[in-house]
């Protein structure tokens, strides 16, 4: 974290003043898809600012892969609009793809090729510095160019797939869950490597549900729970916004009102006398309400954790 906000800070400092003033590269507006059983996407609008590493945080099946499609042109979506550095996915997918880098969960690469030949036949659709890049990046990851990609381990071939996807410097780097099957040095390498790009005025659109990896980079998150956003915004904002609430009462069937608005209770849980509640935008005045209201023995507050906050985000609320 210290070394994400480090480099955010040396970044403004050095990027044009006109930087900030930038189109977003990703904007989403009523995106929805809906297949015959699934509203896999509901009315999702996201904006994607240049320069930063954005993380779409969801469980399996939330939505997260269908968005990324919609994205790179290869999902039409039932109805709404995006942009991608400025083209339109829908009229225009290969002016999309052009542009940037793209890597899946579950990297699709020929077999029958050496790790050299894929190099090299991926780079027959780009620019000369292609392969001297791409060659460097399987140096670093300590691959040999003559194995055979059928004889390489999933953590192996997530690395040639990162490597083809960074080897031609795209302005957007899209991945959906990169670091599955990487070990933990080489994880921590290449997430830190996606905050360098960022401060470099490129963008990393991460999908995932690894909270800790997102953590660790990210500086703008999404939460995606059921084809819905259920939060947006810049890590650190979301983080102060939300609090967990501990209230204790004398009664265990004692009634308690929510906090009032703009407090917003994203779930509840009772225990015994305790009910304990995640609450964004809540109030030094509401936390004294709580204390003062009848009943009430005692109310504890804390900042909530990420992980904590995407939990209660993914959590339907039961009825009262």
């Amino acid at each position: 974290v210290q070394r994400r906000d480090l480099i955010r800070q040396l970044t403004f400092s050095v990027l044009p003043t006109h930087q900030a003033a930038m189109e977003p590269v990703i904007t989403t507006d009523a995106l929805t898809m809906h297949f015959r059983r699934c509203d896999a996407l509901t009315a999702v609008d996201l904006e994607i600012q240049p320069g930063t590493v954005f993380a779409l945080l969801g469980e399996n099946g939330a939505g997260k892969t269908t968005m990324i499609r919609i994205l790179t042109g290869f999902q039409r979506p039932t109805s709404g609009t995006c942009t991608v550095c400025g083209v339109n996915p829908l009229s225009d997918p290969q002016g999309v793809r052009r542009q940037i880098g793209y890597v899946s969960d579950a990297p699709a690469l020929y077999d029958w090729m050496s790790v050299a030949q894929i190099g090299g036949f991926t780079a027959s659709f780009y620019g000369p510095s292609f392969l001297p890049n791409y060659e460097a990046a399987i140096t670093r990851y300590d691959i040999r160019p003559e194995q055979k990609i059928r004889h390489l381990s999933k953590g192996q071939r997530a690395k040639v797939a990162l490597s083809l996807s960074l080897a031609h410097d795209p302005s957007l780097l899209i991945l959906d869950e990169p670091t599955s099957g990487l070990d933990p040095k080489v994880r921590r390498s290449f997430l830190e490597s996606m905050i360098d790009r960022a401060a470099t005025g490129r963008t990393v659109f991460l999908s995932s549900h690894q909270i800790n990896e997102v953590e660790r980079v990210a500086d703008t998150i999404a939460i995606l729970h059921r084809g819905r956003i259920r939060l947006h915004g810049p890590l650190s904002e979301i983080r102060e916004s939300i609090h967990e609430v501990v209230i204790d009462t004398d009664d265990p069937l004692r009634a308690i009102a929510p906090p009032p608005e703009p407090a917003e209770v994203l779930t509840e849980d009772t225990s015994g006398r305790s009910r304990q509640l995640f609450v964004r935008h809540l109030s030094p005045e509401m936390i004294q309400d709580l204390r003062d209201t009848p009943g009430v023995t005692d109310v504890r507050t804390r900042v909530a954790t990420l992980e904590e906050i995407f939990v209660a985000c993914t959590t339907e609320m039961q009825p009262a």
